[in-house]
């Protein structure tokens, strides 16, 4: 049976590679094909996509904290984690301060787990509505 603290250590360990913009990590952690969702739209994505996308990136992940972490597992070689994040960094030369709500998919093949789906949301109500 897989363990729940193997999965967040593993998110952990990704978000880790988005603050050192360690290239080659992250795109280890990805599978061949994954799909990746955020306030941009959504894409199917390859490994080499991915590569792209970090070493091109107009942004740098100064810190994140993880909070309300969920994870459950439809079978034992498929594993979902959300949770809230609040990120600080840089896009495009100016800085941010914000909160999401994540979610990762990750399944296995062997004993390596590889990222299928990343979604990103922010948080927050952009209609102006009480919630």
């Amino acid at each position: 049976m897989p363990d729940t603290q193997q999965i967040v250590d593993l998110e952990t360990r990704f978000w880790d590679t988005m603050v050192s913009q360690d290239v080659e990590a992250a795109t280890a952690m990805m599978a061949e094909e994954a799909i990746v969702t955020g306030p941009r739209g959504g894409a199917k994505i390859s490994r080499g996509d991915f590569t792209k996308m970090m070493e091109g990136a107009d942004w740098t992940l100064d810190e994140y904290r993880l909070d309300d972490v969920e994870v459950l597992f439809p079978t034992d070689d498929l594993a979902v984690i959300g949770y809230t994040v609040s990120q600080k960094g840089t896009m495009n030369t100016k800085p941010y301060d914000m909160k999401c709500a994540d979610t990762t998919t990750w399944t296995r093949s062997g004993d390596s787990w590889r990222c299928v789906v990343h979604t990103e949301t922010p948080l927050g109500d952009p209609y102006g509505a009480a919630v």
